[in-house]
């Protein structure tokens, strides 16, 4: 079927300028793959990105990565404004000269910079054929947005896209899965072929939809992150395992000073260096939650936060 869908758009009247327009950007400049320039070419995976972020006409929409431009006019056919962050000062010109003149002019905002430096204003929706090189990065920042975006619609290489969606057991579960899924509800949407794009990458794609939980869990985003990472650190194995580490041991003896000091508490027995208080502490919560031999791979969201919990019972914080 993807075939005849794919004979079925090349003979369509907008076919001739699409190639024309592609070959005049071809002799203008090289695409910067080490950017993660792969633009997407074909049509109907672009109209079925933007059909699925459902978007009002009154919806102000972030695009990452615009690129030349494909999937940002089908954008501006439905959206109030579109705010496009690009890093390329080529493809920023492409992308004003293509909207030149048409409707859709007035209601293009670009913003020339890395995304991840810089301030974003408001907006209801983001989409996104995403650099490889920002996807855990970019994710992250739409989690954290003080006016979180009602839906995301992001195209994101296979396996990062099965990591998002992978749950406890899988093989490709990870802080990441377990991470994202705390703070909102991933789907996946279609898969979308390397041929799709130009030029092509090197691996698949995936398009995710992702849904920020609204309320958001009333958990601390730095503590939870914080205790994934030390747990996920060599996921298969055991949790105790990841607590023995010199390293995580300095930082839990830093936290635990701290929490003393704005508590106004001390040790109580000088005798006891403060390392092996701490480690007293770890050793009790992991015994008394049962999860010191348990992997990490293999845990759940309530697991974590069974532990993440008893560690701050007794003073144990992650950031």
């Amino acid at each position: 079927m993807a075939k005849a869908a794919k004979k079925k758009y090349s003979t369509a009247p907008t076919s001739a300028k699409q190639v024309a327009a592609e070959k005049h950007l071809s002799s203008v400049f090289k695409f910067n793959t080490d950017l993660g320039q792969h633009i997407l070419k074909n049509p109907l995976v672009a109209q079925g990105i933007v059909d699925k972020a459902n978007i009002k006409p009154s919806d102000i929409v972030l695009e990452v990565g615009p690129g030349t431009g494909n999937l940002t006019v089908r954008i501006l056919e439905q959206a109030r404004k579109v705010v496009a962050v690009e890093m390329d000062p080529r493809m920023a010109a492409e992308l004003t000269k293509r909207v030149h003149g048409t409707p859709g002019e007035k209601k293009l905002e670009i913003l020339l910079g890395d995304f991840m430096k810089t301030d974003l204003p408001y907006f209801d929706i983001c989409i996104s054929n995403t650099p490889y090189q920002i996807s855990s990065p970019l994710v992250f920042k739409l989690i954290n947005q003080p006016n979180s975006p009602r839906v995301s619609i992001l195209m994101f290489q296979r396996e990062f896209a099965l990591r998002l969606l992978a749950r406890p057991g899988d093989s490709l579960y990870c802080r990441l899965s377990a991470n994202v899924q705390m703070w909102a509800n991933v789907t996946h949407i279609m898969k979308v072929g390397r041929n799709n794009f130009r030029p092509p990458p090197q691996v698949e794609s995936s398009v995710v939809r992702i849904e920020i939980k609204n309320p958001r869990p009333q958990v601390d985003f730095n503590e939870w992150d914080g205790l994934l990472r030390i747990v996920f650190v060599r996921k298969n194995r055991t949790i105790s395992a990841g607590f023995k580490s010199s390293t995580v041991l300095q930082i839990l003896e830093k936290n635990y000073k701290t929490y003393l000091a704005m508590n106004n508490q001390m040790v109580n027995d000088e005798s006891v260096s403060l390392t092996d208080v701490v480690k007293n502490k770890i050793e009790t919560v992991l015994r008394e939650t049962e999860l010191n031999d348990k992997r990490a791979g293999k845990c759940d969201q309530n697991d974590f936060l069974k532990l993440l919990y008893a560690f701050h019972q007794v003073g144990i914080h992650f950031s």
